[in-house]
């Protein structure tokens, strides 16, 4: 479903992702771990081109996204609304709760209230949210609190039906009972979807990926099978972070 080769990044003259290949299996769980400023926040920005937005950022080598190079692609819209993203902070719109989720489905063409119903009610229960906004839809999605707002970031990602869900340490802000309920969900969601989870909390990653790469100091340590890297790595830096000697 994605797959990196020999994919180098650029900020100025300094390297952020040093040369880095590897796949993602559809329908699977990816883990990313590594110390900050490894880059780990980038490496999610090629997949969905995010990266264009710095003006300084260079890329080198190819991003495929399901056989399609993402520098090729016809429209970097479509991409986006196929690829879904979630930050550390929440960014919520200045609208209502409801209209926070429906918006982008309504910009693709749903506009039968129904079908935008049915999808907003899904799309707020999978983000652990319906129980607590269910009876104020119409309330400014600003106004939550900070934890409620990264869940609605979360439930407005998933109504564009993504093929693929990148997390950026979506977690941060969210309660330790809630993110495990969360994590429940990404579980089942994988059978719709491939994830991408960047996680500074390495046994999140231990718990949920079914392949984890570390990342360290802009370089590509380890990639491959979770519990594998969790307990027998081939390098031994990685056993380091995943042992907490440093990060």
């Amino acid at each position: 479903m994605v797959d990196f080769d020999q994919v180098k990044v650029k900020y100025g003259n300094d390297v952020a992702l040093d040369v880095i290949s590897f796949q993602v299996p559809k329908n699977s769980i990816l883990g990313v771990i590594g110390p900050a400023n490894s880059g780990k926040t980038t490496m999610l920005k090629c997949i969905n081109r995010t990266i264009d937005f710095i003006d300084s950022a260079k890329v080198e080598g190819t991003v495929m996204v399901n056989g399609e190079d993402v520098r090729k692609v016809r429209s970097v819209y479509q991409l986006r609304r196929n690829v879904g993203m979630v930050f550390p902070l929440p960014v919520g719109l200045p609208m209502s709760i409801y209209e926070n989720v429906a918006y982008a489905p309504r910009r693709k063409g749903m506009h039968d209230r129904d079908e935008l119903d049915e999808l907003v009610v899904r799309c707020l229960k999978q983000s652990m949210l319906w129980d607590e906004v269910k009876d104020r839809l119409d309330s400014l999605g600003t106004k939550l609190s900070g934890g409620q707002q990264q869940r609605l970031t979360l439930a407005r990602a998933l109504s564009n039906q993504p093929e693929i869900l990148c997390l950026d340490e979506f977690s941060i802000a969210i309660d330790p009972v809630t993110t495990m309920k969360i994590e429940d969900v990404l579980l089942e969601l994988k059978n719709e979807m491939t994830i991408i989870l960047v996680t500074n909390l390495v046994q999140q990653a231990h718990r949920l990926a079914d392949n984890t790469l570390f990342l360290n100091d802009s370089q590509l340590i380890e990639v491959g099978e979770t519990e594998k890297i969790f307990t027998e790595p081939d390098q031994k830096l990685t056993y380091e972070y995943v042992t907490g000697g440093f990060g």
